[in-house]
């Protein structure tokens, strides 16, 4: 008990830990010490750096939901309740601290007292994505949000910030969250569904937990939810750099069930009040998958441990989503799930941008244009310091040639087909026909460019066909392609070694 409370006193952040007392056993302290405190101290925090995250003991998980309310200008804050999950906070206790600059918002968790970072993380939302559609020009929304971190000792201040338009983050809310508040929600609801283990590589502490949260599925497709689940993590484990992370990752399971199997599709007149929530037509397009109940959401999830969440839906429409630190989804029996998978999980875990820009989209186009926070586009205002810069080979030119009008001629072409199958709500195979063809002409497209495989600065990105640059000519972020380029590749292997703690 005695080290524990020196290492406690030691990095930032370790109030936050609490002892367990089957964890006591694992450390003995010295019964004679000679050292001056000083010197103890700075002896156990070097002990400290030592140990394995699975030798300190978990504290609680917090949550803190709120509601986000606002519009295209004005957003307000309000806090709803503070809850105390399930499960102990799974996160490596040497990660306390977010240094990725990830994410357009951010919070931190300070203690009351001496106004010291406890904690902090970065994230986005769908309030986020909403605010920036023709609709949030028009009327106000209000969503549901929540921040999860490990439960203090004594009262902290949350304070959430927002990104400026030079990226900086700016504080738009605050405030005070006390354990021992009397409201503190510490009650014991029970298990949606059992929780399923699809890989385990070792202490929560020290890997990236994943949780796969099946949705649509009734009690009689319990084992189709997890073959699907198995199926998709291992297309996602095929793929770099996760294949070769693999080790870092643990993956779970939970799949609440229904009492009809599907998702609700509201542009076909298909309603379903299903356990997570999640539906098709997500800010009016037909292909994005959301929830936007996040309380029903969070009271599911948190009888898992997990860091990272992919909502899988039982359907065979194309469709998916992902939201940076929030979630990601995909139809689990789509043609392309395996591709929407990873590409989602893409947005959800790397804080990756889309960098197509010839789809239908809900979102307007900037009204002054800056630098995108997220690390695989880029506006290019500053050319000689391209934020990728040290993948360009010599000789590269900056902006990069690439066959840019007859790729957006094509694509005009099978846009106007797409927009006519959805119409006409022609069977589901049809679309995969046209999508089938579309991957094989971009693949020989693509495969004849000169700079193929290079890192540059390919104008068309993140929605906009001009003014934004993705960083090779293809990659699983662009199109349907089976890879990653190296800025993806780097960007999600940076989240590995934070979240796992290496």
């Amino acid at each position: 008990m005695r080290l524990r409370r020196l290492l406690a006193d030691s990095f930032v952040g370790a109030r936050l830990l609490k002892p367990c007392p089957q964890d006591q056993r694992l450390v003995r302290i010295p019964r004679a010490i000679t050292i001056t405190r000083m010197r103890n101290r700075l002896l156990w925090l070097f002990v400290l750096l030592l140990l394995p995250a699975s030798a300190l003991a978990a504290p609680a998980t917090m949550r803190l939901d709120y509601y986000h309310t606002g519009d295209a200008t004005h957003e307000v804050f309000s806090k709803d309740r503070v809850v105390i999950e399930a499960l102990p906070w799974p996160g490596n206790p040497r990660r306390t601290l977010d240094d990725t600059n990830s994410g357009k918002y951010l919070f931190e968790v300070r203690d009351r007292a001496t106004n010291r970072m406890l904690y902090s993380r970065g994230f986005s939302s769908i309030y986020g994505e909403w605010e920036i559609t023709d609709e949030a020009k028009h009327m106000h929304r209000t969503f549901s949000e929540s921040l999860r971190f490990p439960v203090p000792e004594a009262p902290v201040q949350i304070v959430l910030k927002k990104r400026a338009h030079d990226n900086s983050f700016v504080e738009v809310w605050s405030t005070i969250v006390d354990p021992r508040d009397k409201f503190v929600d510490t009650s014991h609801p029970p298990a949606p569904a059992p929780l399923v283990t699809i890989e385990k590589n070792g202490d929560s502490a020290d890997k990236v937990d994943f949780l796969i949260l099946g949705d649509g599925y009734t009690a009689a497709e319990k084992g189709k939810c997890e073959g699907d689940a198995r199926r998709l993590t291992g297309i996602l484990f095929a793929t770099s750099p996760y294949k070769e992370r693999r080790k870092d990752f643990n993956v779970w399971l939970l799949c609440p069930a229904v009492a009809e199997s599907g998702i609700s599709r509201p542009s076909t007149g298909i309603h379903r009040r299903n356990p997570v929530g999640s539906t098709y037509d997500a800010f009016d397009s037909e292909r994005y998958i959301l929830t936007f109940d996040n309380r029903a959401f969070r009271e599911i999830a948190q009888f898992a441990p997990y860091e990272f969440v992919e909502i899988l839906v039982n359907g065979n429409t194309y469709g998916g989503g992902g939201i940076f630190g929030l979630y990601s989804t995909v139809a689990a029996d789509s043609l392309w799930a395996p591709y929407i998978f990873v590409h989602e999980f893409g947005h959800q875990f790397g804080d990756l941008a889309d960098e197509y820009y010839t789809s239908d989209v809900a979102y307007l186009p900037p009204e002054n244009r800056v630098e995108p926070h997220e690390p695989n586009v880029t506006a290019l205002l500053d050319p000689d310091n391209l934020k990728w810069k040290d993948l360009v080979q010599p000789g590269t030119p900056i902006p990069t040639p690439w066959q840019k009008e007859k790729f957006e001629a094509d694509a005009r072409e099978y846009l106007k087909r797409r927009r006519q199958i959805r119409k006409e709500n022609r069977p589901e195979q049809e679309m995969d026909a046209l999508m089938t063809e579309v991957e094989k002409h971009e693949h020989e497209l693509f495969a004849s460019e000169k700079y193929a495989g290079k890192v540059g600065a390919f104008e068309g990105a993140d929605y906009e066909a001009k003014g934004y640059y993705r960083p090779e000519v293809d990659c699983i972020m662009f199109t349907r392609a089976k890879y990653f380029c190296a800025v993806c590749r780097r960007a999600i292997e940076r989240m590995i070694d934070f979240y796992s703690g290496r």
